[in-house]
């Protein structure tokens, strides 16, 4: 097991500091979906999350436009809000519990309330996901928040082809499971996955990794992200405490979280606790797999093995597809 540094860290918290700060199409600013992937044909609990104002603004009003497939959204009450349901027909006619459906909610509005440019909020509805939505693909959810002066839009839909990271305003997006791998749980790791594959998975001991992959680098990058969810589904908790990439010198386990309004990222010494019937998943934004001293960049295509280190379950060895930086996967959260 390659230990988990606390040194090289240093190094890589700048990398990535810059990154952001450079960057106004970090996760830290985007409205985006808690839960970023889900099944088709399975029903679906959004929770948007709001984290500013409009210029420092409070925000007043949160629109959000259902996408097609997307039916019988609900909205969850909000203390202080108003709710509005534009309805409409959708454009073909879906069965909802073995009854057909042919219209519904197009757009919510919550208006009426103080969300403070200081505060963050999230809003809730629930919706059935068409069993006829392409595995591997994406729906995206346009919304909108309005101030007294202004208004935030995050409305842009990438092109065929298009790096979903260089739009300054993307629409929420949510991933559509391959093969049922949504375990209700934000998924968005697992969307490095090509189109139509089926995620890869590992078992060891009482513990199933899935979708394992890495981000494609600039050349010359010296450290690169890794992601995957890891299922215990066993008894007993576990520790993801290290592992092995065979293109990087250094392998280190880390948290990225917002602190003081600054995102701020930090490797783990105890590594990540999973505990019994847990799904834990590691993605852009949150907890990652950190790769330092990479020896060569890492290209979309590619694949590139590796190992991962439990406390319990020992060593497994995994392969790291490297994905795009503008491919299905990152949900809308920053790259290093």
């Amino acid at each position: 097991m390659l230990p988990i540094a606390r040194g090289a860290a240093v190094a890589a918290a700048a990398f990535t500091t810059a990154i952001f700060a450079a960057s106004t199409n970090s996760a830290v600013a985007h409205a985006s979906l808690e839960v970023a992937q889900a099944t088709p044909g399975s029903s679906y609990k959004a929770v948007l999350r709001i984290l500013h104002g409009c210029k420092g603004e409070a925000t007043h009003t949160v629109r959000v436009t259902i996408p097609e497939g997307v039916i019988a959204a609900k909205p969850m009450p909000k203390p202080g809000w108003t709710i509005a349901i534009r309805k409409g027909a959708y454009a073909k006619s879906y069965k909802l519990h073995g009854r057909p459906v042919s219209e519904g909610a197009q757009e919510i509005v919550w208006s009426g309330g103080n969300l403070p440019n200081d505060h963050f909020d999230e809003f809730v509805f629930r919706a059935d996901l068409a069993p006829d939505l392409p595995e591997g693909g994406v729906v995206y959810f346009p919304t909108v928040q309005e101030c007294a002066n202004g208004a935030e839009r995050w409305v842009e839909v990438p092109a065929p082809g298009q790096d979903a990271h260089a739009l300054p305003r993307p629409a929420p997006r949510l991933m559509l499971a391959v093969g049922g791998a949504s375990s209700g749980h934000d998924m968005s790791s697992q969307h490095g996955a090509s189109p139509g594959a089926a995620p890869q998975t590992y078992k060891v001991g009482n513990l199933v990794v899935t979708a394992p992959w890495a981000r494609a680098t600039p050349k010359g990058a010296p450290v690169a992200g890794g992601y995957l969810s890891v299922t215990n589904n066993g008894s007993e908790p576990d520790r993801l405490v290290g592992g092995s990439f065979a293109a990087a010198g250094r392998f280190e386990v880390h948290e990225m979280k917002m602190e003081g309004g600054v995102m701020k990222m930090r490797p783990l010494a105890n590594g990540i606790e999973i505990k019994p019937g847990e799904t834990v998943e590691l993605k852009p934004g949150g907890y990652h797999l950190m790769f330092m001293g990479l020896k060569q960049q890492l290209k979309a295509g590619e694949t590139v093995k590796g190992t991962l280190e439990f406390a319990k379950a020992g060593k497994v060895e995994v392969s790291y597809p490297v994905r795009a930086q503008g491919s299905p996967g990152a949900g809308g959260h920053g790259n290093h």
